[in-house]
């Protein structure tokens, strides 16, 4: 993916899993990988990708707005255009910037990744009053009819 690609979030991934971008990268592809460095920099991948549309996009209308341009040139479409681009990819952006940074939050501090969680078994015990439980059958009693 965008691994040559810098993002905004690279110096937040260095201080959480405490190396550098290509580093991870490679420490990744391990097969004892912490499952959320790999989702941390698949979702890094999303966001470089992302951030660089968003950059396509402003120099693009910063050509177009290009003081030194022919004005006839200018087409409110192509700018009405780039606005809508522009703002699917900003949305983008944020969406991509919010999970990586809720992963990195949530994530289990780096000494304790890897290691298997234990967890207490509960159990739910209850009982019924007498009177809501149903009587026993008894054998070769009669049934009595419902109406």
């Amino acid at each position: 993916m965008s691994r040559d690609k810098a993002s905004t979030m690279d110096t937040d991934l260095q201080k959480v899993f405490g190396n550098p971008v290509p580093e991870l990268y490679e420490a990744a592809s391990g097969h004892d990988a912490p499952p959320a460095l790999a989702r941390a920099l698949e979702l890094r991948s999303f966001l470089a990708l992302t951030e660089e549309q968003v950059a396509r996009v402003r120099d693009r209308v910063h050509a177009d707005m290009d003081p030194e341009r022919d004005m006839g040139e200018l087409s409110a479409d192509r700018l009405r255009f780039d606005a809508q681009w522009l703002e699917a990819a900003l949305e983008a952006r944020d969406g991509y910037r919010a999970a990586l940074g809720e992963l990195l939050r949530t994530m289990p501090p780096p000494d304790r990744q890897g290691r298997p969680v234990r967890t207490a078994q509960l159990r739910a015990t209850a009982t019924l009053p007498p009177s809501a439980a149903p009587a026993p059958q008894r054998a070769g009693a009669a049934r009595s009819r419902r109406p």
